[in-house]
């Protein structure tokens, strides 16, 4: 049992340091989009289905999913769509790169709902296809969840929407991921 806790523990360190790494908070990726550090992508990673219901910070430059919604496969434990890897999210960030003149030694950020289950990962996997910069803001878009008290359960505290930054229900159909003919 001792074994474990102290494995447990040396791996939730690991996993700190580990975000604490390529992790951003959502306030001070805000400030390098404002003072316009010429050397930055910030990319929100999330469906567009979820962005149309959640909400939208036109401060991101582009939105390229990472993990995609499939409408046409249901995961019956999880309740849920299944969601599969956008097949063609690292041409669609180089895409993004070159149009505006940036290499892959760029700082590319990803924001996601919460972080974990899109930014960090999304990061991760820029970084282990040739993209040495790429971070993640911590918390995401809507934060994390609140665990106790009458509205436990809703994501209001954290990330983007809860640190007062400009966000709208309405999305920028020039920055969002579509598949229809413009």
């Amino acid at each position: 049992m001792k074994r474990l806790f102290i494995a447990a523990a040396f791996g939730f360190a690991a996993l700190s340091a580990h975000a604490a790494d390529i992790g951003i908070s959502a306030q001070d990726t805000y400030a390098k989009i404002q003072v316009g550090e010429p050397n930055v992508l910030f990319v929100d990673v999330r469906d567009p289905v979820e962005i149309m219901f959640v909400g939208f910070s036109d401060v991101v430059h582009v939105n390229i999913p990472y993990l995609m919604v499939d409408r046409t496969q249901w995961n019956a434990e999880r309740g849920v769509f299944k969601l599969y890897q956008n097949p063609d999210f690292v041409a669609q960030i180089k895409a993004e790169l070159e149009k505006r003149g940036m290499g892959v030694d760029a700082e590319i950020i990803t924001m996601c709902r919460s972080g974990s289950e899109r930014g960090e990962p999304s990061a991760d996997f820029l970084r282990k296809n040739g993209f040495p910069n790429a971070r993640f803001v911590i918390d995401g878009f809507q934060g994390a969840a609140l665990k106790d008290g009458p509205q436990a359960g809703f994501r209001l505290q954290n990330g983007w929407q809860n640190s007062g930054l400009p966000w709208s229900a309405k999305m920028n159909p020039e920055k969002i991921h579509r598949t229809d003919p413009r």
